[in-house]
This record gives C-alpha cells, structure tokens and sequence, in this order.
C-alpha cells in the first residue's frame, strides 16, 4: 500500500551534478517514488541513474539563481511535482524565498535556514545554550583586524555566509588557514567586501566529528554518524573513505537542542571539532542540507531521503535512530585523487597499504553499483577528461 501512495507523487530532485543527489534518486526510485532529475551541465550523475523517470537541463543557480528559480517553477507548474530536494546551498537559495517553491521544499524556513548559515550568529547562539565553541573574534572590515588584538596562531578565516551577493553576482566564498598574522591579512584581502562579517577562529587540531539529524515539526526522527578514513586532500577535506560508527549521544544532544532552536525541519548535518590537544568538542557549522557521504547512511540502514519525503508527504511517521555499525564506503575517483595527491605532496595521515586492499568485508563503493552502473560511466568519462585532459 505504501508503495502504491508513493508512485502517486512526482519528485523533482535537483543539482543532479553532486553525488549525494544520486544517492537521492536512487533511494526516492528504489522506494517507488516516480523521480526526475535537474541538473545545469551535462552528464550529470543523477540523469544517468536508471532510478529516476526524467532528466531536466536547468541554470546554473550560482550563475543565474533568477533564472533558475524560474526555470524550476514552470518545471513544478508543468510537471506537477510534489516535492522539490535541493542539494545544495546555492540551489536552496535561489528557491526559499519563493513562497510558492517553499512549500514544495522539505526544508526548514528561509528565515531558519539563513540564520544557521550565518557562521559569526551561529556560534554566538551555540554558546548561548551552553556548546562549547572554539575561540574567536569578528571582523567587520578589512582592516579590523589590528585593532581586534587577535594573536592566536593558527588561525582559521571564515566568511560570516558560505555564498554571498545577489543575483548573477552570487559567489561562493571559501575558509582559509593562516599561520601568522601576515598571512591572515593576506587572506583577508582577498575577500569580497559582502563576505563581511568575517569570523577568526583558532584552528582546533583533530578529527572532523559529524552529526546527521532528521527533525520533522520537532520530532527527532533519523540519526547517524560516521568517521573519516581518507580525505580529499589528504590534509582535510572531504572524505572518501568513510565508515559508520555509533553517534555520540552528547553530540547528538547539542546537535539535536541547536537545530530546535531554529525550529528546523529537515536533514542537517552539524560538525563538530575534537581538540587533541584538549579533548573538547568545539562546534563549527551546520549544513542544512544532504552531504557528500549520504549513500553511507543509506546502506547503513538510515534511507535519509526516503524518511524525509515520506515525513513531508504523510505517508509513514517511521523513526530511524539505530543502523550498522562498521559499514564503509569508498567514493572511488576521490580516493584516486587522494593517492594521487600524496604521490605528488605528500601528506595525510597513515600508510597507503590499505588503499591497495581492493575490497574488504563491510565495504561498499559509492557510486559504482552494478545494478546502476551509468552513473559510474558518465563519472569516469569526467574523471578522466578532468584529469587527463587538461591544458589539450
């Protein structure tokens, strides 16, 4: 019965170019949801998912987020789409402040989501309800940063908003590490004015400790976590080898009070901080939206999307609070790069005999599955020109 309600709504899942919008389609159709793509550049993963219906060419919403607002509206007008999955931030942007789009959107509020996008506010609302926060101090130009008596080095620079401008100005803007004064002047410079306020930070040394919620209308519905095994690049980023561990129940309690602050309804993932040095859990940001690793979670045993919509529909008040644990899974092509990066630089933590192991029990790859293997194709013919192709 379940199954036959689902196959009554259309979904239009968007930024079909990210892998966690494949990890999307995959479980929305595998569920029996009948599911289109969108994406703004050919070959997208998603499009080539045997698990959507459909395949929508849309703007870029960084480039031309009207544009694109207005494309995914006539798309929702004509193809009547019950639910409309933003991957990520610029695309979320771009259609939360249409009040018509927002109601397709199982999403918090623009107003929940802005706020919890403001790096400099966020922190200040985390200490409020007593989560331990690095250090820091906010800049509100350029040259403040003389006069704020900064001198904790090494430093972390982070824009007060991860995207910024309106229009077909809308930029991303990017964290940057100083080890000195010069260089956090240096970085500062470089920074669009509308990137302020600007938040210093202590950079806190060890491991990266993240959080996954689904909160619906204040109910606690799914939650997950995971460790990083390799990053891309090896010295921290995103991770591409990952495995699902058991979710601390203290974070879970600070990431769970945060997101009801905001009243959120949605997916999150909060990160957090371990402190080597001092063993404290500082809190860096929220991600309200699906990550990278998504498909983790769902092999795992925690259908992230299929919970969210099937919430934001009425059609199951199913909760998901326990999963596998020791479930790993390899993003292929980015722990190439990972090994290629090291081969050339160096860095990164541990040996390289591990990498070598083509497959262990437990291990799943991200993208490649032999029941959608087009997906895998189309991201092995960018690889390639990408890494190949340069410069020709």
């Amino acid at each position: 019965m379940l199954r036959e309600a689902r196959a009554q709504h259309r979904i239009l899942v968007l930024d079909g170019e990210q892998r966690a919008s494949l990890a999307v389609v995959r479980s929305l159709g595998a569920a029996g949801y009948v599911v289109t793509s969108g994406a703004s550049s050919e070959g997208a993963l998603a499009s080539a998912s045997r698990f959507g219906r459909d395949a929508l060419r849309l703007p870029d919403p960084l480039g031309d987020p009207d544009a694109y607002r207005i494309a995914v509206s006539e798309a929702v007008a004509r193809e009547g789409f019950a639910v409309v999955v933003p991957v990520t931030e610029p695309s979320a942007l771009a259609l939360l402040d249409d009040r018509a789009l927002a109601e397709r959107l199982p999403m918090p509020s623009a107003a929940a989501f802005h706020q919890a996008n403001d790096k400099v506010a966020l922190l200040a609302r985390a200490e409020g309800l007593g989560l331990e926060v690095p250090q820091s101090t906010t800049l509100a130009s350029p040259d403040g940063l003389a006069a704020s008596g900064w001198t904790r080095y090494p430093a972390v620079m982070k824009p007060g908003r991860s995207v910024v401008g309106e229009g077909e100005g809308r930029r991303k803007t990017q964290v940057a590490f100083a080890d000195d004064a010069a260089e956090l002047q240096s970085a500062l410079a470089d920074l669009p004015l509308e990137a302020y306020p600007v938040m210093i930070q202590e950079r806190l040394r060890g491991p990266g400790l993240g959080v996954f919620l689904l909160l619906h209308r204040g109910e606690l519905v799914a939650t997950f976590a995971h460790r990083r095994i390799r990053e891309k690049p090896p010295a921290g980023g995103v991770s591409v080898y990952r495995e699902s561990v058991p979710a601390d129940p203290r974070l879970v309690d600070q990431a769970e009070r945060l997101l009801r602050s905001f009243e959120w309804t949605g997916v999150a993932m909060v990160e957090f901080k371990r402190d080597e040095a001092t063993g404290r859990d500082g809190l860096m940001e929220i991600n309200g939206r699906f990550w990278g690793s998504l498909q983790l979670a769902i092999d795992a045993g925690v259908d992230f999307p299929r919970l969210l919509v099937d919430r934001f529909l009425g059609l199951s008040e199913e909760t998901c609070t326990t999963y596998r644990n020791g479930v790993r899974s390899r993003w292929l092509w980015g722990d190439v790069d990972h090994l290629l990066i090291r081969a050339r630089r160096g860095g990164g933590e541990g040996g390289l005999a591990s990498w070598f192991r083509p497959w262990w029990p437990g291990d799943r790859f991200e993208v490649l599955r032999l029941r959608d293997l087009k997906p895998f194709i189309a991201e092995s013919r960018g690889w390639l020109r990408d890494t190949f192709g340069r410069g020709s």
